[in-house]
């Protein structure tokens, strides 16, 4: 670099001249020692820099361009979406007084969920870097949830399989040599004693200063309720949170039939225990219901017997009689906290997992419209774009997306619950393969239950084919988290028993073209081997049947890393809040 000084009578300026080494440009700065000069002289600097700008060649100066890290990358994958919803403008003043309390115990969930599963919120005001803060609080920690649970912080190693359930350095066989009836529970915490024993500690114990804000925030939410089926719920629910005893509280919700606000709260799945799955995490959703909508679907309440009859394989697999309050319904989510935001975010919802509730009132089954449509048309549709031939693209649809997913939630109460071989319910003979299988059946048999029902001409905006489409690409879109979680295992299952059923061919150019008729097939002979490893509670063949069918194969990782680099995002998040609903 060298300077060239230039004298314009009393005032005195530097030409900074450097070469570009990329462009061969000669780059010119100008420095101004006396601010009178600008004024006085302004035209004759003009004239002057522009004539050496000329004589120089140069251009002016680009700002400077810096890759984008590994970190922004990643978190940048997950697209940002307002959760807001033309719903609220139909509430009453008092249900945006509840939406508001909602909020405030919807933080604590999330606050306890990082108990729960990392150990310390606080984390995230120790770190400085943006990028990495933000991917933190998506993941909830840093182990990348989409991505097998990989550690992306320098310096930490796996996730505990037992997250902070369990002591971490307890084995798998001093927990079974444990003598203690509650050390299942979804709602214990496993902690060692003084003299380094096992304990378990209930959760309303372990995390009593939370639990008594929420009881406190629910008072005054009883307090102004007007919707009888809610004030009850949340009578009930205030005594689960000082008891840990749900039963109650889940039978007072599934009585809410009324009110144009749902409120999921409390410890409800057992998906982040990944070393024994008995332990259920805080979470939060806070919905606005769709009543219209709602209406069209509550038809289907009344054919769960006869779609319970019409389940692929043998009839002693499809004994369960699914109860008949049940009910479907549809949302606008406006808050997401703790478990169910943390990574993917979930777009239905099917509860209580409590089967005594099931098989006395059956489940409810909540379509979130909104969060299912931004998956949709932020991912789905770019997706199925990429991967799957022009001449079937025709069959991607957002409806069938919905009836997917919503019949999805609709086969979780069917099929078989206790074995028939004498092996006690599913969940418990099935062990730790309980959640990749039950949520391997509810794809299929939702899927099956879809092309049912359209044939029979009760689903009419959709065809079969829109069908089996949508639910290729719902499987790209779900596989690209990994197959280390449960939903993960099942996704992949799914995905290999139609690829070895000749259902999902590729094309020279590596697109996807779906052979129908061997696509029903193999969905039927799938769905038929679920119920019969469920209702034999065959653990072993479960296992093994997972350990080989439960995997990412070369072929399908390259259309994932097509899929990877094209820019799609891998999924959504959210601003959300009474500020964004806009009732602040």
């Amino acid at each position: 670099m060298w300077l060239r000084k230039i004298d314009f009578g009393s005032s005195s300026r530097r030409f900074i001249q450097n070469q570009d080494s990329k462009s061969g440009k000669n780059l010119i700065f100008i420095k101004f020692n006396n601010p009178i000069f600008l004024t006085m002289k302004k035209l004759s600097v003009v004239i002057m820099v522009c004539i050496v700008c000329l004589l120089s060649g140069c251009k002016p100066k680009q700002p400077a361009t810096t890759e984008k890290s590994d970190l922004q990358i990643k978190t940048e994958e997950f697209v940002y979406v307002d959760l807001t919803s033309d719903l609220v403008k139909g509430l009453s003043e008092n249900d945006k007084q509840l939406l508001s309390i909602f909020f405030k115990i919807g933080e604590i969930m999330d606050n306890l969920f990082w108990k729960q599963t990392f150990g310390d919120k606080t984390v995230l005001d120790t770190i400085q870097n943006q990028w990495t803060k933000e991917f933190v609080a998506i993941n909830y920690g840093p182990w990348e949830r989409l991505n097998d649970n990989q550690p992306f912080i320098a310096g930490f190693g796996f996730k505990p399989a037992g997250c902070q359930f369990y002591p971490q350095d307890m084995t798998k066989d001093e927990f079974l040599a444990f003598n203690d009836p509650n050390k299942e529970s979804l709602y214990t915490v496993i902690q060692r004693n003084a003299d380094g024993s096992l304990k378990s500690v209930w959760y309303h114990e372990v995390y009593k200063e939370e639990i008594a804000q929420v009881c406190a925030l629910l008072d005054q939410a009883i307090a102004i309720a007007t919707d009888e089926g809610m004030k009850t719920f949340l009578i009930e629910r205030k005594k689960s949170f000082e008891t840990d005893d749900y039963f109650a509280s889940d039978m007072a919700w599934m009585d809410m039939k009324q009110s144009f606000i749902d409120f999921v709260v409390g410890p409800i799945e057992n998906y982040d225990d990944k070393l024994n799955e008995a332990k259920a995490s805080y979470e939060s959703f806070i919905l606005i219901r769709d009543v219209k909508k709602g209406e069209e679907l509550g038809k289907f309440i009344a054919l769960l017997p006869e779609l319970q009859k019409i389940l692929p394989g043998e009839a002693k697999y499809k004994t369960f009689v699914p109860g008949t309050s049940s009910d479907l319904n549809v949302y606008d989510a406006v808050y997401y906290a703790g478990d169910c935001n943390a990574g993917s975010k979930t777009i239905a919802i099917n509860l209580p997992n409590d089967d005594r509730v099931n098989a006395q009132k059956g489940t409810r089954r909540l379509q979130l419209r909104n969060a299912m449509q931004a998956k949709f048309d932020h991912i789905m549709m770019p997706i199925g774009k990429l991967i799957i031939e022009p001449a079937q693209q025709k069959y991607l649809k957002f409806d069938a997306f919905f009836w997917n997913v919503m019949l999805h939630e609709v086969s979780h109460g069917l099929g078989v619950k206790n074995t028939i071989t004498g092996k006690g319910s599913v969940d418990k003979a099935m062990q730790t393969e309980q959640t990749s299988w039950e949520e391997a059946k509810a794809d299929v048999l939702g899927l099956f239950l879809n092309c049912y029902l359209i044939e029979k001409g009760e689903i009419t905006n959709i065809s079969v084919e829109d069908a089996l489409t949508t639910y290729v690409v719902g499987i790209l879109r779900s596989v690209r988290f990994g197959a280390s979680s449960s939903h993960g295992k099942a996704n992949m299952m799914c995905y290999n028993c139609m690829e070895k059923g000749g259902a999902i061919v590729r094309n020279a150019d590596g697109t996807y073209h779906i052979d129908f008729d061997k696509a029903r097939k193999a969905m039927e002979e799938w769905g038929a081997l679920i119920l019969k490893t469920q209702g034999d509670g065959d653990y072993d063949f479960a296992v093994k049947y997972r350990n080989e069918n439960g995997i990412i194969g070369t072929l399908l990782q390259k259309d994932l890393d097509k899929i990877n680099t094209s820019g799609i995002p891998k999924d959504i998040r959210f601003n959300q809040g009474a500020k964004v609903l806009g009732i602040e």
